[in-house]
């Protein structure tokens, strides 16, 4: 389970930071893992804890196990809860946001800094464009994105850099997770238009998607509100 609270606001620099902590819990085993993300007042959708993140961090702290020493990327990470918790199970992480929002990447920065995570990368990678920083990166494991199907303008350009990604790493997985609005309906031939094979399976309340030809896209992706159901 997952509960959070705020700290008191502070000044930033010229930003009005104020601090998220998450506490994950596991009741069978007793652990319990706390992250601290910084929230900065800024209308960019980059610079807050959206619920869509919460679900995704909740599922990597329940696999936990699975991320230690796997090198894990995350797209359009934002405020970066999942990969900050990622990187405090063990993986290996790497944090990408558009590089046109530095606003958003130093806020990646910010939430890494107050975790005390010094050994991750924060890149600048914008959705659709098949760049030099894309085209150099490691081998990696698993490939998160939290609600960036979002804006159905983007839909593509997000496909196209993930099917880049997973080709260039066959093995490879992506995770997923979007918030049902009214134009969710357009995923499906987003997906058909860039996969040759993509199958849409309702179980236990999550979608899941897999990207067939071997290159292993199961995306995990979960119904959730401001309530967090």
């Amino acid at each position: 389970m997952c509960s959070f609270s705020f700290m008191e606001q502070k000044e930033g620099g010229s930003a009005k930071v104020t601090t998220k902590v998450f506490t994950f819990e596991d009741k069978n085993t007793k652990e319990s893992l706390t992250v601290s993300i910084p929230e900065v007042l800024d209308p960019q959708y980059g610079m807050y804890v959206w619920p869509c993140a919460v679900v995704m961090a909740q599922y990597l702290w329940t696999h936990r196990d699975d991320l230690t020493g796997r090198t894990v990327l995350e797209l359009g990470a934002g405020v970066s809860l999942p990969g900050v918790l990622a990187a405090l199970c063990g993986a290996q992480v790497i944090l990408t946001d558009s590089l046109d929002k530095p606003l958003c990447l130093e806020n990646c920065k910010r939430s890494c800094d107050t975790n005390g995570l010094q050994n991750i990368t924060v890149l600048g990678l914008s959705w659709g464009e098949v760049s030099p920083d894309l085209l150099l990166l490691p081998k990696l494991d698993i490939i998160l994105g939290s609600d960036v199907f979002y804006d159905p303008v983007d839909f593509e350009d997000i496909l196209v850099t993930f099917v880049c990604l997973l080709r260039k790493n066959p093995k490879a997985q992506f995770w997923t997770t979007y918030q049902v609005r009214w134009y969710c309906c357009c995923l499906t031939p987003s997906f058909s238009l860039w996969v040759e094979s993509v199958h849409l399976t309702l179980c236990f309340g999550f979608f899941c998607f897999y990207y067939s030809l071997g290159l292993a896209l199961t995306g995990l992706s979960r119904c959730c509100s401001a309530g967090g159901t």
